[in-house]
């Protein structure tokens, strides 16, 4: 697998370390009255994700409901990463940002841009983002971090833009587009 990720850099090329090595792939939303779980990122080995968020770069359809992250190693239940009711991101406007910001129990932070936001984090927590370890599972197999959505549209529409932000803890460690 290629790794297309690298260190975001400031105007002097400087990188920036905050957010790890950085991935991202654009999802254009097809379907068609159904749940849909589509691959964003595939993961080698053992990393840390950092960070875990997306941008709505076309409008999305009137219908999308139960959105959220899972790994999915294709052989066991996948693992939920954010909840997996209740966000709903019906015709939700062009950037505005879908994020893991809590636990496993916590749904995907959705900020709109329909008018100006702000977002902060609890008094809880030290950051925005919520980290969390992935491990590929053995003997090579893909595994996947997946964007899931539910939809009654014929078919639905809109893209979002995804980003991880990670680092890699075993030798092999690695996240790529899928």
């Amino acid at each position: 697998m290629k790794a297309s990720s690298s260190f975001w850099r400031d105007t002097n090329r400087v990188p920036i370390l905050g957010h790890g090595l950085v991935v991202s792939k654009t999802l254009t939303f097809t379907g068609d009255d159904a749940t849909v779980a589509t691959s964003v990122f595939d993961v080698t080995g053992t990393v840390e994700v950092l960070k875990l968020w997306g941008i709505v770069t076309v409008v999305l359809g009137a219908n999308q409901t139960d959105c959220h992250f899972r790994i999915n190693d294709h052989t066991a239940t996948s693992e939920i990463i954010t909840k997996a009711t209740t966000l709903t991101l019906s015709d939700a406007p062009v950037g505005s940002l879908i994020a893991k910001t809590g636990l496993i129990t916590a749904v995907a932070t959705y900020e709109t841009a329909a008018a100006g936001a702000f977002y902060e984090p609890t008094t809880l927590q030290t950051n925005l983002f919520t980290p969390f370890v992935v491990i590929q599972k053995t003997a090579s197999i893909v595994t996947h971090i997946e964007w899931v959505y539910t939809t009654t549209d014929d078919p639905t529409s809109g893209s979002i833009q995804f980003f991880a932000g990670y680092l890699p803890l075993s030798e092999n460690g690695k996240m790529a587009a899928s």
